[in-house]
């Protein structure tokens, strides 16, 4: 049996920019596993690997200390995920990590692509740090941690380039296969299919890029729900999530926040109110949006005791970097006998990442679009021991595997849908990214 570990807590002073001192902590740690996860006023860095938990298309695969087991799933991948962090032998404990789009395929009892299909990815770092209001709090097991992550705090930290951007990268790419897709999908909703279904295309980024650079300059420039750099295995990501897909206080407070309906966000404060207004008084966003809150009204209906489902915040304008949403608010109680993870299965994936119904919707995505979406559209988690779960969606972000670097970004297609306007959309989302994508030293 692997004996419980605890963590050693210390207090410091963060004297500097929250943003410039968690970058700092992720470069210096840039050769093992790393998150950066901005929660709302706090700044979580976890580096080195404590515990991990990883989901594929088979199997949970656990790795505790000298404790390593592969457990088959077969129709609730969740589940074992769920009763693995509970045997968890560290006091205390916070997972950080992310879960597929693919997950809901296996958690609906369908096939997600394959036996090697990564679902999801959870790791409990060896140390970690959260920075808030100019102090740190030092949660470390490793010898020397303590002092080694001090020093990183109180050296005062580089700023990255003031301006990005990558050469040769075309946000049209494949444009005229996407309006093709749109219209295709537009038929499918004419003939019964869905009432709406998010359509992805992805964007081939030329070279390498400095993703930490790229994170600091593009965080500067965004206003996220969420923000978030991770390098966990073979995959790395940054990102500045306009949403949240679902949060669960200790307490079972459950909220979501779906945003569906788009205009772009210009650096003219005249064009933007003409924009504003615009979206405010566009049939065909309102209606994509009050069909997307009605769902996940729905959603928390499955979980939450029906008596206090409330809707907290309506159809308001939300600016998230180089566009701006119409967004809702709503939020439950758990029902009895229920966890975050009932929960985060019922609104996992977004309601805003997949369509309405969202099974009919899921099954339109994976028919329309031909590169699996994997952590796009999917989800960054942090978990703890005191039951609860924040779960921010994975949108506007940049990817970087196996030599390869790309974005993604989609829209909701509905009835009234347009074609070269919908294509138009997801190049304004890809803005929030590529205008900042800092290429890599020596390019």
């Amino acid at each position: 049996m692997t004996p419980r570990q605890c963590y050693r807590e210390t207090e410091v002073d963060a004297p500097h920019d929250p943003l410039l001192m968690a970058a700092r902590l992720a470069r210096a740690h840039r050769a093992e596993t790393h998150v950066v996860y901005e929660q709302g006023a706090v700044w979580h860095v976890g580096v080195g690997t404590l515990a991990e938990i990883r989901v594929d298309g088979r199997h949970v695969h656990y790795t505790c200390g000298a404790d390593r087991r592969s457990i088959a799933w077969h129709e609730q991948p969740l589940r074992v995920v769920a009763a693995l962090l509970d045997e968890l032998p560290v006091e205390g404990w916070c997972a950080y990590g992310w879960a597929a789009f693919e997950l809901a395929v296996a958690q609906s009892g369908g096939d997600p692509g394959g036996a090697s299909t990564p679902l999801l990815h959870l790791v409990v770092p060896q140390d970690e740090v959260r920075i808030t209001a100019g102090r740190a709090l030092l949660r470390t097991t490793g010898p020397g941690a303590r002092d080694r992550l001090a020093a990183l705090l109180a050296e005062a930290p580089t700023a990255p380039a003031a301006v990005g951007g990558v050469p040769g990268i075309d946000l049209t790419a494949d444009g005229d296969q996407y309006r093709k897709l749109v219209a295709s999908a537009v038929a499918d909703i004419a003939a019964g299919s869905y009432q709406k279904v998010v359509l992805s295309r992805v964007v081939p980024v030329p070279g390498a890029i400095d993703l930490v650079d790229t994170f600091v300059l593009g965080r500067r420039h965004n206003t996220p729900a969420r923000s978030f750099l991770l390098g966990m295995g073979a995959l790395r990501a940054a990102g500045f999530s306009p949403e949240l897909v679902v949060t669960v206080d200790a307490d079972g407070l459950v909220r979501t926040q779906p945003l569906a309906g788009t205009r772009a966000r210009t650096d003219s404060a005249a064009e933007n109110a003409r924009l504003r207004a615009e979206l405010l008084g566009d049939a065909k966003e309102i209606h994509e949006h009050r069909i997307s809150v009605e769902a996940a009204r729905g959603e928390l209906g499955e979980v939450c005791e029906a008596a206090g489902i409330a809707v907290d915040e309506y159809m308001v304008v939300k600016e998230r970097g180089s566009v701006q949403h119409l967004a809702s608010r709503l939020s439950g109680r758990l029902a009895p006998g229920l966890d975050r993870w009932d929960a985060f299965a019922a609104l996992f994936p977004a309601i805003t990442a997949t369509g309405v119904p969202k099974p009919a919707a899921v099954a339109g995505v994976r028919q329309h679009e031909q590169v699996a979406r994997e952590m796009y559209g999917g989800a960054v988690l942090a978990v703890d021991a005191s039951g609860a779960l924040d779960a921010a969606l994975v949108l506007r972000a940049v990817f970087e595997q196996a030599g390869r670097v790309w974005l993604r970004a989609g829209a909701g297609i509905v009835a009234q849908s347009v074609p070269a306007r919908e294509l138009e959309e997801t190049c304004e989302k890809l803005r929030s990214v590529a205008a900042y994508l800092v290429p890599a030293a020596g390019r």
